[in-house]
């Protein structure tokens, strides 16, 4: 496996009481190349699983642990996993005033590639991928994210994602507030990720992103923990019926859904 979650319980860092527990058992695991959704309601602790994964300092890991090819990266900063080809988009991604999102890019990759590529070679490999994301080249020029709306912000952390090329890359709800054009840009940049052989934690709570992309798993996360595992027909069903479709905290209405068996 890629990415393995054993039994994982987190909470906010500064808040010392147990019972104060956001990630409650939380196990996960993802192959190389697999693409993985997660649905769950409001609150659930989804972008939380995400930013434990991604080491935020802002929660504390109680017990269990996460393996990132075979090894325990729970000691480990955010920038030690980044290096390692973990990756996190934003839901609201933080504009940067003074850094230009070609050096933003330029600099990160030459962090995780070193040196196999010339100036040139990645110059001509960026603007390609502006093009290919359906943005000006001058957004290039411009400070990361500032003045940008919200669909070519969006856009732009696809951009970073294909040109770092990570290992595992989490998508913390990329389709929020698109459009149709740019949904259907941005799943068709997502397969081109998956081509190159990344493997997808996708955070979603729409189904409609799914109907441009290939999905390996969709899980269903309920109370912090994932609660119900079945294939792609999973995530239309939870849109059609809603969460009543997991029976309790932890429970299952459907076992034979559990396409991990």
């Amino acid at each position: 496996m890629l990415l393995e979650v054993k039994n994982l319980y987190a909470k906010l860092s500064e808040n010392q009481e147990a019972e104060k527990m956001i990630l409650k058992g939380v196990n996960l695991a993802i192959a190389p190349g697999e693409v993985h959704v997660i649905m769950g309601p409001n609150g659930s602790g989804k972008s939380t699983l995400a930013n434990v994964i991604m080491g935020n300092p802002r929660y504390t890991v109680v017990s269990g642990d996460i393996l990132f090819e075979g090894e325990s990266i729970i000691n480990l900063r955010t920038d030690e996993r980044a290096q390692k080809g973990i990756m996190m988009t934003f839901q609201n991604p933080y504009e940067i005033e003074g850094v230009k999102l070609d050096q933003l890019l330029f600099t990160a990759y030459r962090k995780l590639h070193g040196e196999d590529k010339t100036f040139f070679q990645l110059d001509k490999e960026m603007k390609k991928l502006v093009d290919d994301v359906v943005l000006p080249h001058e957004f290039l020029e411009r400070f990361v994210n500032l003045g940008f709306s919200g669909g070519e912000r969006k856009k732009g952390e696809i951009l970073q994602a294909r040109f770092l090329r990570p290992k595992l890359l989490i998508l913390d709800e990329i389709d929020s507030g698109l459009d149709v054009d740019a949904l259907r840009i941005v799943a068709s940049q997502i397969n081109e990720i998956r081509k190159e052989g990344t493997s997808l934690l996708i955070i979603t709570h729409y189904a409609r992103i799914l109907n441009y992309l290939d999905v390996d798993k969709v899980h269903v996360y309920v109370s912090g923990k994932v609660a119900m595992t079945g294939d792609k027909s999973l995530a239309y069903e939870v849109e059609e019926t809603g969460y009543a479709i997991v029976n309790g905290e932890h429970g299952v209405s459907d076992l034979s859904k559990d396409s991990s068996k």
